[in-house]
């Protein structure tokens, strides 16, 4: 019998580490697995300047590979193309859409969303670069194998608005960290006494841009306290984004400074503390490819609030609490009614926990190796 020989795979793991939140998390994860189970297959990573030294080698089988080719960048489609093709690869896996359009080889392309298309930002606001996205995001679905979508929504929109056939794409969820987990009390009231929270918060955190409907949450808010008078704070995690100064402005004009606290980008090891300390956790958005902090919420016992758009309702089942994101009103009405009644707190809080135990990193490492092996 012919033994097969082994093939070697790219990762594009330019966005790894925490810095890059979501997409750095899934990277971390994958190498994770597929280096603790994979022994027949070689491996060729491709790392960030920044995360290239630190970056440790676990066996023979993985070499790691410096570029600096930036994502989103002219490098990104000139220079790595060059970089993947030195490597001579059976097969290269994108962790994200933007894959080079001049690459001819074999591709797998993990789409986590496709929010620039509905919600441009400021990078997206020229001509010039709403059309590149288009046509990198097009080229990459086009030409992959085999596409990896974070969720069954995240799938639909690929082939509604893409155009590409069903069965190519395949949905592979995501999973929460073990970190998050109920935690004992005194690390809640140490992380209180460190940022001066007195009062019972509400939480959110994540990137500060406009998909993510911080405005309206601020507004929701401001109901919160003076129409159903819930003597409470609303703590934001994420770091503060200057092209979005909407966000603070609404909680100035609104005159919540005191009660809405910003605490930053929070290090990953004291996220699952400021979920235990949290009284809910809200995401307000108006899109979501996967919605992974509802999971890690749901994982340190923390209710959820959650719009009903895209992907949650997916992800997150019947643990959480659900509103319209387009009307501040009803955010409010939802978050005093979970707040105010106890037996419907409890309950999210118990459906929570099995809900997250539904999804799992080690499985997503499992599939999408098997979607290496059909390739």
């Amino acid at each position: 019998m012919k033994k097969t020989r082994p093939k070697t795979i790219g990762i594009d793991a330019r966005m790894y580490g925490y810095a890059q939140t979501g997409i750095g998390n899934y990277i971390r994860h994958l190498l994770r697995f597929i280096f603790e189970h994979d022994r027949a297959n070689n491996y060729v990573i491709f790392l960030s300047p920044e995360e290239f030294d630190g970056f440790s080698i676990p066996n023979e089988r993985v070499r790691k590979v410096k570029t600096s080719a930036r994502w989103y960048g002219w490098k990104e489609q000139i220079v790595l193309p060059l970089t993947l093709c030195r490597e001579k690869l059976d097969v290269m896996h994108f962790t994200h859409f933007n894959s080079p359009i001049l690459y001819p080889g074999k591709t797998v392309s993990t789409i986590h969303d496709i929010t620039p298309y509905f919600f441009p930002g400021h990078k997206m606001k020229s001509p010039l670069r709403s059309i590149a996205f288009r046509l990198v995001f097009y080229s990459s679905v086009k030409k992959a194998r085999k596409i990896i979508a974070v969720s069954g929504s995240t799938k639909s929109d690929i082939v509604r608005y893409f155009k590409i056939p069903d069965g190519k794409i395949r949905v592979v969820y995501e999973g929460a960290d073990e970190q998050f987990r109920v935690l004992p009390g005194e690390r809640a009231l140490s992380l209180r006494q460190k940022y001066g929270l007195r009062k019972p918060f509400l939480f959110y955190t994540g990137v500060w841009r406009n998909h993510k409907n911080l405005v309206g949450l601020i507004r929701a808010f401001k109901i919160v306290r003076e129409r159903y008078h819930l003597d409470i704070d609303l703590v934001l995690g994420g770091k503060e984004d200057p092209y979005y100064p909407e966000v603070r402005r609404t909680w100035e004009e609104l005159e919540l400074g005191e009660n809405i606290i910003p605490v930053g980008f929070i290090d990953q090891a004291e996220l699952p503390a400021f979920y235990n300390a949290a009284a809910a956790f809200v995401i307000p958005s108006f899109y979501e490819g996967f919605g992974l902090i509802g999971l890690e919420a749901m994982r340190c016992g923390t209710p959820v609030i959650s719009s009903d758009r895209t992907s949650l309702p997916e992800i997150l089942g019947d643990a959480a609490a659900y509103f319209d994101p387009d009307r501040p009103e009803e955010i409010a009405a939802k978050i005093h009614l979970v707040m105010s009644d106890k037996k419907l707190y409890n309950g999210l809080i118990e459906k929570g926990f099995k809900q997250a135990e539904k999804y799992s990193w080690d499985k997503m490492g499992k599939e999408t190796m098997e979607v290496y092996e059909k390739i």
